[in-house]
């Protein structure tokens, strides 16, 4: 069993190393140990490491010589990052490691942080890059990255890199040697959808089940949040699932921003967990600034809610459309299942105080779900706003008869 306070450092060697020294000098001030994995692939650097390149290569079922003829720098980094990434399991499994730091530009970023997504949540990680002032979702993904802009290149230790170095590595020795939280582990799981647009609807919702002994999981529904939300559900033992919020379906749909992928909605129905629906924020697409917007959905009604995000407006044709996908995805519900729809507007958008309001929209929805749901699966609808008080009440109250009794 390693060290109570050991990390793993991931560096290319050959480019990193003045850089990795002194990551690993702060951390060893701060009583931390270091182990420097590198997965590097030129030159052959003279540093003796913990996990060498050689042996993340050979973990990666190749030798290093294998990896260089590749040809080809993206094809030769994911063999490394195979390799990199059961290095570390392998150091994890067997207790020697409670954190993960990395550092570089876009290949070290990649590697480090694909390290990374295959820890769960909770395991601490610290990425310094060149890249973390950009759009880091695909570095980040749906795990507890946390990214720091170097905003000088890592190419030397300058009065700039030193204290962003310096700050990373003490940001990791106070995670890592922090008191560790107790979890209540008594309390059912319920996972909860929203957005500021629904968010009056999920606070009621959440205060209600929180009331009655559930410990809710609230998942913003910004595309990652969804996706998020998905692969907890699969792999957590959730006893419930209240989603409000499923516009990242019709995102993925349409081609707008907010996408959380093919598999949307669909984790809680095959695990038969009990859900209850309702189609809330469905009226509108996220998109970019207005000017994007203009562009990518010309002629749309748009309301632009901030400088960076503008609402966009579907229309019937689109809302059919989402009725349909919507009750293919129910439809195949293994467990208990129930779909609440706000008659008044599904969104503070569409409401009569909103920008994108149409309250001929839900009769509109309804009909069309009505003609493509599955026939046993109840079907509500309520003459409320979503966000009213008495539809999270309807949903609450709905909730407790499929899953047939409180928490409590």
């Amino acid at each position: 069993m390693g060290q109570k306070s050991t990390v793993l450092l991931v560096a290319t060697m050959d480019t990193k190393a003045d850089e990795a020294f002194y990551i690993e000098s702060v951390l060893n001030k701060e009583g931390v140990s270091v182990f420097i994995m590198d997965p590097g692939i030129r030159g052959n650097p003279p540093y003796k490491v913990r996990i060498s390149r050689d042996e993340v290569a050979r973990a990666a079922g190749v030798s290093l010589e294998d990896v260089r003829s590749v040809g080809h720098e993206g094809k030769a980094l994911s063999l490394m990052t195979i390799g990199a990434v059961k290095c570390a399991h392998d150091l994890y499994d067997r207790g020697n490691i409670r954190g993960i730091i990395g550092l570089g530009g876009t290949m070290g970023t990649t590697v480090g942080t694909a390290v990374m997504r295959s820890f769960e949540i909770g395991i601490p990680k610290v990425m310094i890059s060149t890249m973390a002032s950009s759009n880091t979702r695909n570095f980040v993904g749906t795990k507890d990255i946390l990214m720091l802009h170097s905003v000088c290149d890592i190419s030397g230790v300058n009065r700039i890199t030193k204290r962003i170095l310096h700050n990373g590595a003490l940001a990791l020795a106070g995670m890592v040697k922090g008191v560790t939280i107790e979890e209540n582990l008594g309390k059912p799981v319920v996972a909860l959808t929203s957005l500021g647009t629904t968010d009056a609807c999920a606070g009621a919702v959440r205060k209600a089940l929180e009331e009655d002994g559930y410990e809710v999981l609230t998942f913003h529904t910004n595309g990652t949040g969804g996706e998020a939300m998905e692969e907890i559900i699969t792999k957590m033992d959730v006893s419930a699932l209240v989603d409000i919020s499923l516009h990242e379906i019709s995102a993925h749909m349409f081609g707008s921003d907010f996408d959380a992928g093919p598999d949307r909605g669909k984790a809680a129905l095959k695990k038969g967990v009990p859900t209850v629906i309702a189609p809330g924020n469905i009226e509108f697409l996220v998109v970019g600034p207005v000017h994007e917007a203009e562009k990518r959905f010309p002629g749309k009604k748009l309301h632009s809610h901030n400088e960076a995000i503008t609402a966009v407006r579907v229309d019937r044709e689109q809302l059919v459309a989402i009725a349909r996908t919507l009750s293919e995805i129910w439809n195949e519900a293994k467990g208990p299942i129930s779909i609440f729809v706000p008659m008044k507007g599904f969104s503070s958008h569409d409401s009569k105080e909103g920008h994108l309001h149409d309250p001929e929209a839900p009769p509109y929805f309804a009909d069309a779900l009505k003609k493509s749901l599955r026939k046993d699966i109840p079907l509500h609808l309520l003459p409320y706003h979503i966000n009213d008080i008495e539809f999270a009440q309807a949903m609450v109250k709905g909730l407790k008869a499929i899953v047939g009794k409180s928490a409590n």
